[in-house]
């Protein structure tokens, strides 16, 4: 199934699997992927899926562009297996089929919607997201919204956020720099998140944060 994995400054913040007919991208809340930055047009781009694997990607009158591989794209094109995608800071990379599923681990796209999961009054049912704190994007949230979602430069330190239904979780899955929460190293088992946890991965600081 083809994919986009988006990442900012080399740190992975999305991971989407493309299996509608349209996808859409951009700063408003409505779209299919939000990136809440005010270089993003409210409607961006849009990825168009023709078959089992033909990606269109269009960029639809965005202000600042749309580029592949350093090149503004002016109409409507197909995407070719590992094309990186530039909006502005954020870099998506497209991948025309699906990595081999790692055994144990739960992918994102088998999640439930987060109105689905999490009791009433417990930070399972509160909206949890992640807020960078270093670097030139400093002040981006990025909202984690599925069962579980990776983050990190792969190779490097990749760590998975889990959404349960007593709470957020961390846990260390791969790469050379283990990251840290509170400056404390993660493992592989998971450790329950609190409101403005501080987890570093591979130099960039990220805040936790829950609301209603």
């Amino acid at each position: 199934m083809p994919q986009l994995i988006a990442s900012v400054e080399g740190v992975e913040i999305r991971h989407v699997y493309l299996k509608n007919d349209r996808t859409t991208l951009g700063r408003k809340l409505h779209n299919d992927i939000v990136f809440d930055n005010m270089i993003v047009s409210g409607e961006h781009c849009v990825f168009e899926l023709e078959g089992l694997a033909d990606v269109y990607i269009e960029d639809l009158g965005s202000t600042n562009g749309t580029y592949i591989n350093g090149h503004m794209i002016k109409s409507r094109q197909q995407l070719e297996d590992g094309d990186i995608i530039a909006i502005g800071n954020f870099r998506v990379q497209f991948l025309a089929t699906s990595a081999p599923e790692q055994p144990g681990f739960q992918k994102e796209t088998a999640a439930m919607s987060l109105d689905a999961l999490g009791f009433p009054g417990t930070s399972g049912a509160l909206q949890a997201s992640l807020k960078v704190l270093s670097g030139s994007l400093a002040g981006l949230e990025v909202p984690v919204v599925k069962a579980v979602t990776t983050f990190g430069q792969p190779g490097v330190a990749v760590a998975a956020i889990s959404h349960r239904r007593d709470g957020y979780y961390v846990a260390y899955m791969k790469g050379e720099t283990p990251p840290t929460l509170n400056g404390q190293p993660i493992g592989p088992e998971a450790i329950a998140l609190a409101h403005h946890d501080v987890l570093n991965l591979a130099g960039t600081e990220m805040e936790f944060l829950l609301k209603n």
